[in-house]
């Protein structure tokens, strides 16, 4: 059984009819109804209930990431900076969830994911990972570069008036929602995507754009339940995202496989050996 039916567990091998034939461009993507969110927070959910200390563990190494840079952006810049990197915090939480797809993923081959697996997993496509954060940094320092000149729109006198901080807000507010759906379109299903399979880091991101496109409206849904539950982890003081990460990570992953064929690229092995 393979991804080609995602109500099917992930087998070990891939279903490309000729060896010698090319790879596609980009993955074929699926219809996904706009419901279909539900459906990946159930799954995300059950992957919690399945390994709940590798989870929680996960969870909070992520709050202690996110709690001292926001500290240290605090420190070095006071609540201008702290609210810059807190926005900008999209970019980094791809990267944060990359190594619990391998918990989903597991648990997808009626495996007990360990911390061990969960390690070398995330290392296993070591370069390809490498090769996203990189792309993930550029972006990051282009979406800082814009929300610094954006800062010009900020009241400068002693007086700040409702519609001059209105106005301050809506363009950062527009200036940070390209760059955010540019990361949201290229990381939400590629970097599950290139934690499971053999596949280039270009393959992968035009694969998850294409499947945003092709499903907006549901991936307009599951893009502010996002937004919606990485807002109550900033208002816990960060402390909600010990459960939020995992969460929306193991979701994710579930998402990927409803979204994306991906049956023609081999799949990487999942415990030091080629299932």
């Amino acid at each position: 059984m393979t991804e080609g039916n995602p109500a099917q567990v992930d087998s070990g091998h891939t279903e490309n009819s000729n060896a010698d034939e090319p790879l596609p461009f980009a993955a074929p993507c699926r219809d996904l109804d706009p419901r279909s969110p539900i459906t990946w927070l159930k799954g995300g959910w059950n992957d919690f209930r399945q390994a709940p200390g590798l989870s929680l563990a996960w969870g909070v190494f992520s709050w202690l990431i996110s709690t001292l840079i926001a500290w240290g952006a605090w420190t070095l810049g006071g609540w201008v900076l702290l609210l810059s990197l807190l926005s900008g915090f999209i970019f980094v939480a791809p990267l944060l969830a990359f190594a619990l797809y391998s918990v989903s993923r597991q648990i997808c081959l009626g495996n007990q994911p360990t911390l061990g697996q969960t390690l070398r997993a995330a290392r296993r496509p070591y370069a390809n990972s490498l090769v996203f954060a990189i792309v993930l940094l550029v972006i990051f320092l282009l979406w800082a570069r814009a929300a610094s000149m954006v800062h010009i729109f900020f009241p400068s006198n002693g007086t700040v008036e409702w519609r001059d901080l209105l106005l301050y807000l809506g363009v950062g507010s527009a200036v940070g929602s390209v760059f955010a759906f540019i990361t949201f379109a290229a990381s939400v299903f590629s970097l599950p995507f290139i934690a499971n399979r053999e596949v280039d880091v270009i393959t992968a991101v035009v694969s998850s754009i294409n499947a945003v496109l092709r499903n907006r409206w549901t991936m307009a849904a599951w893009a502010v339940t996002v937004v919606v539950m990485t807002a109550i982890g900033f208002a816990t003081a960060m402390v909600g995202f010990i459960l939020i990460i995992p969460l929306l990570a193991y979701a994710t992953w579930h998402g990927y496989r409803d979204a994306l064929d991906v049956r023609q690229w081999p799949i990487l092995p999942s415990s030091g050996h080629t299932q």
